[in-house]
């Protein structure tokens, strides 16, 4: 491809690198803008891919045959990474943070996808809504990936676009929502977040810590015990569990999440560690969400101006905004979570992993992700059956 009169001259997969990192930077500055406090973050990356997409993916895709695919690997890559990393953080403390509040968890996360459901199911009645377009805009307002590919799944050939449309116009709101939402509340309190901090701060086990002095490890990064996670966690993710037509699997980012958070428990196999430094990790979970971020928002920004509509993107917002509400009432009312207790699993149920970064950088504070760990695999779950349940209640045929 020609640039600049054609003084350079781009091959499809420099041009593809070229544009990759133009998004990094500018969607970086975008997201460290301040007003009154509340910045964008790592989601400023996610809407200058969009715009990024409506204005030059064809541009990408013509110089670059497999753009569509690449997008895709990056975007898988950035969750494997994300995921992981998170689970590896909250690993060491999160089986005693589960123990002590697995029934607020458990319910908490079941609140906010039931709301969900029935806020979907309530805008379906309301306006004739089919089920393809309602349960893409359900999982776009989730951000969950496993419950759009379950519903694609149970869906005749010629209704997957129209869930496909739903997913990407609700996605955006569906990030930069909950992103804002973790950020406003907190000042709307007037919160104290080193009192709130104090709160959700988890004892660490300093025996075992002392004990890791004297192990054995193989690189200094702990990229071996990274990478063997991940390994262990896509052949977990693999596996089918039938649930109506289709079937559920923890997938790309369910099982990573959850072999980590073992690995991260145990932190060594006898005296071979298998815990990655503390740096290692969040260099790979800020990585992990930005190419995330990209590899979703280039692709949905193609399409994005094509299938939308004022009101699918109210609706979209709606279920965003709903469950969520209703899930930060039910856990500081009646379950009496304190602040990032509350938000953390909020960011789990809502299945956000931007949310979980932007809390992070927030509240100061890596304990918050004990909180979204513990949440995010019942979310995980149950927005896939409520999404089952949903097309089989409004069928679209």
């Amino acid at each position: 491809m020609s640039l600049f009169g054609g003084y350079y001259q781009i091959s499809g997969l420099t041009f593809f690198l070229f544009t990759l990192f133009i998004i990094v930077s500018v969607g970086y500055a975008l997201g460290g803008i301040k007003i009154k406090g509340v910045s964008l973050g790592t989601a400023g990356v996610f809407i200058i891919s969009l715009v990024f997409g409506m204005i030059f993916y064809d541009s990408v895709e013509t110089s670059y045959a497999s753009a569509k695919a690449a997008y895709s690997i990056v975007q898988n890559i950035g969750l494997l990474l994300f995921v992981t990393s998170v689970g590896f953080i909250a690993g060491p403390n999160f089986f005693s943070g589960l123990k002590k509040n697995f029934k607020s968890y458990i319910l908490l996360g079941l609140v906010i996808i039931l709301s969900s459901g029935v806020v979907t199911g309530l805008i379906m009645l309301a306006t004739g809504m089919n089920s393809a377009m309602g349960t893409g805009l359900l999982s776009g307002a989730l951000t969950s990936t496993p419950a759009f590919s379950a519903s694609l799944a149970s869906l005749p050939a010629e209704f997957q676009a129209e869930c496909t449309a739903g997913h990407g116009i609700a996605y955006l709101f569906g990030v930069v929502g909950v992103v804002l939402f973790v950020q406003l509340v907190p000042k709307f309190m007037k919160a104290d977040m080193g009192a709130e901090r104090q709160k959700i701060m988890v004892e660490t086990l300093k025996a075992s810590e002392q004990t890791q002095k004297k192990l054995f490890k193989l690189d200094d990064f702990g990229l071996f015990g990274f990478g063997l996670a991940v390994i262990a966690g896509i052949l977990v993710g693999m596996i089918k569990i039938p649930i109506g037509k289709g079937s559920f699997s923890l997938g790309t980012t369910g099982g990573p999440l959850i072999m980590a958070l073992i690995f991260g428990h145990f932190r060594k196999f006898g005296k071979l560690k298998i815990m990655p430094e503390e740096h290692t990790l969040k260099v790979f979970r800020e990585l992990g969400l930005m190419l995330f971020l990209i590899g979703a928002g280039v692709p949905g920004g193609a399409s994005f101006l094509k299938y939308v509509t004022a009101m699918n993107f109210i609706y979209g917002a709606i279920m965003t905004l709903v469950p969520m509400i209703i899930g930060f009432i039910v856990a500081k009312f009646l379950l009496k979570m304190p602040l990032l207790n509350n938000l953390g699993s909020i960011t789990g149920g809502m299945t956000s992993t931007p949310a979980l970064g932007t809390l992070i950088s927030v509240s100061g504070t890596e304990d918050v992700a004990n909180a979204y760990a513990a949440t995010y695999p019942i979310a995980l779950v149950s927005v896939v059956i409520v999404s089952q349940v949903l097309i089989l209640i409004f069928p679209v045929v």
